[in-house]
């Protein structure tokens, strides 16, 4: 929704309650809510899923980790494993049994005990459920057993070494609630409140508009300095924009250059420029198909063709789409590994990097058969079909707007037609889990440890016979790579493991079922006259946004007379309704907002 205040406007907002009725009811719930202190975070990604065993979209897996607890978590300092529900841990000598010592001050929202039989149940039902398994079953895969022994004490048992035992990314839900669920996907899963055991606990939710939460004051890790945190829905960034200039929101991530640049000079906002965990890709579906092989979607067959791909991949200039679409804010993009996770990443040598050639990809198209017919567009061999793809791409994005207009330009250059398809977020989703796509801009935050994103572009991450169960990004399926996925899970020496994880990101990069554009800086702005600075991470440079973890919300610390306030119950409502009513008159300014006590939300 795009909302706007006025500073102590009392003239407009008389006007506009005569039309609606709507904003003077609203004001007397939100003085009486003047003393809880509400964090309010401006999203424009939709929440796919609050189930924390569906739920894929960046945004959605930030709400999960203020709500749920993890076996470990990543520091604030350095991203390094570090004590979570689990205090303690020792493996034996051939890494295959991993006992872990569970904090006995873990109590679930509800009041009920959190203990190891809630773990072991969490792996479980990942191991032995398909649906439970949509998001994070990677993670489970070669876990022979999974035992609670005592209330204490959690036994993970694997039938190879795994190198990621102390990264396992997954929510721990509660047996008592869970266990008396037919399905595991039971819509009641997305309808709040739900009980959780984090700092944070989901109390209520409307899908496009805003997921509250209210503090955990029983968290074992002590209280949040915070009474509610609110993520409110925007449609595009210029929205959110607005609504941390007014002061609706409080922070704001994911900025575009020229946005962060037009907020230097605000002194209520701080702004923040990290080097990001983020990257930005070009998907082209090189044949989506199910687990079984069977094909899916309507992907253009030329695709299949690695020659097509890589020709592609020359045709284009990620580095003009760092300077001039992301003003610099970026770095230029090659593996799916950003370099902030430096013992990682892999980086092409001059040698290897598909450079910016158009004549040497017309040859290559040339040398493929792919001949121009009369209206100067390829056609593929054999059948004669154009080479016409659809570029999809999220509606609102500046960065798949701005960066399309360039792909158009650089493919027809070498013979092949291009058309934008921009559609709303959910409508990416569907067509490219359906693999209903040519091209396509995608993009993923990664974790320390990179078996998540790798395992992505495994065969076994395509969807079931069904269409569901697949976490593929981009229906890429080869041997080679797989076997090499598997090295590296079993890998205990870390040197070792680095240099397959290097070689993996290097098929991907030949193979090219995608181009790594660019590897964003997190551009993030907060209302520094509200709150104080936030816990970044990694420090002393990292976001406060998309951390992995939730230490930026959890220990968000307000300005002595800041943060107070947040939407009452029905004041979304209302302030929909301004929306409506200043579009329609068109003649209302409604600008910063100050803080008396009338505007406050």
């Amino acid at each position: 929704m795009r909302r706007r205040r006025g500073r102590g406007a009392k003239g407009a907002l008389a006007a506009l309650s005569l039309v609606t009725g709507l904003v003077v009811v609203s004001a007397a719930p939100a003085a009486q809510a003047q003393e809880e202190v509400t964090l309010k975070v401006a999203l424009t990604q939709e929440i796919d899923h609050l189930n924390p065993f569906l739920a894929i979209f960046q945004s959605s897996t930030g709400v999960g980790r203020v709500a749920y607890d993890y076996l470990t978590r990543y520091s604030a300092k350095d991203q390094e494993p570090v004590p979570g529900l689990a205090t303690d841990w020792k493996t034996s000598k051939d890494g295959l049994t991993w006992t872990f010592t569970i904090r006995d001050n873990a109590k679930w929202s509800d009041g009920k005990p959190l203990t190891a039989e809630d773990i072991a149940y969490t792996y479980n039902l990942i191991r032995h459920n398909e649906t439970a398994a949509t998001a994070n079953g990677s993670f489970v895969e070669s876990f022979d057993k999974v035992t609670a022994p005592d209330k204490n004490t959690l036994v993970i048992k694997t039938r190879t070494p795994q190198a990621t035992i102390l990264a396992l990314d997954i929510p721990i839900v509660p047996k008592h609630v869970w266990s008396k669920l037919s399905k595991v996907d039971d819509p009641k899963m997305d309808e709040p409140p739900l009980v959780s055991s984090g700092p944070f606990t989901i109390t209520d939710y409307q899908p496009r508009q805003y997921v509250r939460l209210k503090a955990n004051k029983n968290y074992w890790g002590g209280a949040p300095k915070i009474d509610r945190l609110d993520f409110v829905h925007y449609d595009n960034e210029d929205a959110a924009v607005s609504a941390l200039e007014s002061g609706e929101v409080d922070l704001v991530n994911r900025l575009a250059p020229a946005q962060y640049d037009a907020l230097q000079d605000n002194d209520d906002v701080t702004l923040n420029k990290a080097q990001g965990r983020r990257f930005n890709e070009l998907l082209m579906n090189p044949g989506a198909a199910t687990k079984d092989g069977e094909a899916i979607g309507d992907g253009h067959p030329a695709l299949r063709a690695v020659r097509v791909r890589q020709a592609i991949a020359k045709a284009i200039n990620p580095q003009v789409l760092v300077d001039r679409v992301m003003s610099g804010y970026a770095e230029l993009g090659s593996s799916v590994i950003p370099p902030v996770f430096e013992d990682y990443h892999w980086k092409p040598s001059a040698q290897q990097r598909w450079k910016f050639d158009k004549r040497k990809a017309n040859q290559e198209l040339d040398a493929a058969g792919y001949q121009r017919g009369a209206d100067g567009v390829r056609r593929m061999p054999g059948n004669g079909r154009p080479l016409e793809f659809r570029l999809l791409g999220h509606k609102g994005r500046t960065f798949d707007e701005q960066s399309a207009r360039y792909i158009v330009e650089w493919l027809g250059e070498v013979g092949i037609k291009v058309t934008q398809e921009m559609v709303e977020e959910n409508q990416v989703d569907e067509k490219g889990t359906a693999g209903e796509y040519d091209l396509a801009f995608s993009g993923w935050g990664v974790n320390p440890d990179p078996d998540y994103i790798l395992g992505l572009h495994r065969c076994a991450a395509r969807p079931n016979a069904q269409g569901q169960g697949g976490t593929t990004d981009s229906f890429f399926c080869d041997q080679q790579y797989d076997r090499l996925y598997a090295r590296q899970l079993a890998e205990k020496d870390e040197s070792k493991r680095q240099e397959i994880v290097k070689k993996m990101q290097q098929r991907l990069y030949e193979q090219a079922p995608m181009v790594v554009l660019d590897y964003d800086n997190a551009l993030e702005a907060y209302r520094s006259d509200k709150f104080e600075a936030f816990t970044v991470q990694p420090q002393p440079t990292g976001v406060i946004m998309e951390q992995n973890g939730n230490w930026g919300y959890y220990q968000a610390q307000p300005a002595a007379g800041g943060g107070e306030g947040g939407l009452p119950a029905g004041g979304w409502v209302a302030i929909g309704a301004v929306v409506v009513v200043a579009a329609a008159g068109g003649g209302l300014a409604l600008r910063k907002r100050g803080k008396s006590v009338e505007d406050r939300e």
